[in-house]
This record gives structure tokens, sequence and C-alpha cells, in this order.
């Protein structure tokens, strides 16, 4: 998309990102939050995420309009090859193709990192997001269904899965102990690059 780009985030790029987010919490049921979080705890959020996962910001013509970034999914040690993906647009920026730029970013640097499945959870129902999230390869994992209670109504909850790194089967048949993940702070910033540029030619 024609002057889209797509950067890692930074701390002073907090006031920007809460500002969109803030629609979604106050006005949608895509969060469940239910109350706008302070400038100062969104902050240490966005800290505690950024050196082990993406955390990224979406521009067009110099104005952030979407941010995106992913998480440990569970935590156990066994689940540390998982994350889960949220993607959020300004609310005056949607339906052009951000989205999806963000998603192919995050699902490129999870590669780099080594995960190997990736995550996410959608209030239903919700048309566009879960074709957004087929049209990237995520396949429906299950419903919890009225696992939320948002705006006087009990919500269903939908998960996506995409696979992203095979199996890796060992001379005896048994699956080979994949290497640790790598810490976004790890990676090698130009793959990264690459990877940012990559997500909004195409």
């Amino acid at each position: 998309m024609t002057g889209l780009s797509i950067r890692p985030a930074r701390l002073d790029d907090a006031r920007d990102i809460l500002d969109i987010y803030a629609y979604y919490v106050e006005s949608t049921v895509i969060s469940f939050e239910v109350q706008t979080p302070s400038l100062d705890e969104f902050r240490q959020r966005m800290a505690g995420i950024m050196d082990d996962y993406p955390y990224l910001v979406c521009e067009c013509a110099g104005k952030l309009v979407g941010f995106a970034y992913s998480h440990r999914h569970m935590e156990r040690a066994a689940y540390q090859w998982n994350a889960e993906l949220s993607v959020y647009l300004d609310k005056d920026f949607t339906g052009r193709g951000a989205g999806k730029a963000m998603y192919r970013a995050l699902i490129g640097i999870s590669r780099l990192q080594g995960l190997h499945n990736l995550y996410a959870c959608l209030a239903l129902p919700n048309p566009a997001s879960e074709g957004l999230h087929r049209s990237l390869g995520f396949q429906p994992c299950g419903v919890f269904p009225k696992s939320g209670y948002k705006f006087g109504a009990w919500r269903d909850m939908g998960w996506f899965g995409l696979r992203i790194a095979g199996a890796m089967d060992a001379a005896d048949g048994s699956e080979a102990a994949p290497a640790a993940p790598i810490p976004m702070s790890a990676l090698d910033a130009a793959k990264v690059g690459a990877v940012l540029k990559d997500a909004v030619s195409i």
C-alpha cells in the first residue's frame, strides 16, 4: 500500500497507541478490557513485551494508524514456542490493508524467532476479522462460549491458530526438541527490517 510503513514501536509512541486502543476498550467488544489503562500502565505493558516479542506500529504519510504485537501464549515452559497476536487499527483507517500488513510482519518475525504456533482470540461474531485470519492461513481451533461479559451481554470467544514450523522427526520416530525461541531484542536488525519492508510491499 502506497505510503504505508511498519517499524518497531518506541515507548514514546505510547500516547498515540493508547489513543487508538481506547476506542476498542470503550466502544467495542474487540477488547475485553472495560476501562482504558493509564498512560503509565500502558507504557509498562509495552516495556514488558518489547524485549521478547515484536511490538510494531504502522504509519501512513507520517501518521500512526495502527499497532500490533505478539506475546507469550501460555506461561508453562512447554508452551514457549507459541505466541498470541493482536492488531489494532485507528477506527478511521480500517479496510485499507494495514491490518493484514501488520499481521504479515508479526508472522515473519515469529518465524525469525523460531516460534512454531501462532494464535489469535476473537470476540464472535466478527466476520471481517475471521475473514482476515483465514486469508492468512489461520484455522479455527475452538470456541469458548459465553466466556466474557461486556456491554450487557455474554460474548463467545473464538480461537484461531496458524502452524508456522513443521515437526522435525528423530530417527526413532520421536519429535526432535526444538531450539529455544530467540528474543526480539536478539534478532538480526537487518532481517527484521527486511520482514517489515516485505510486509507492506505485497
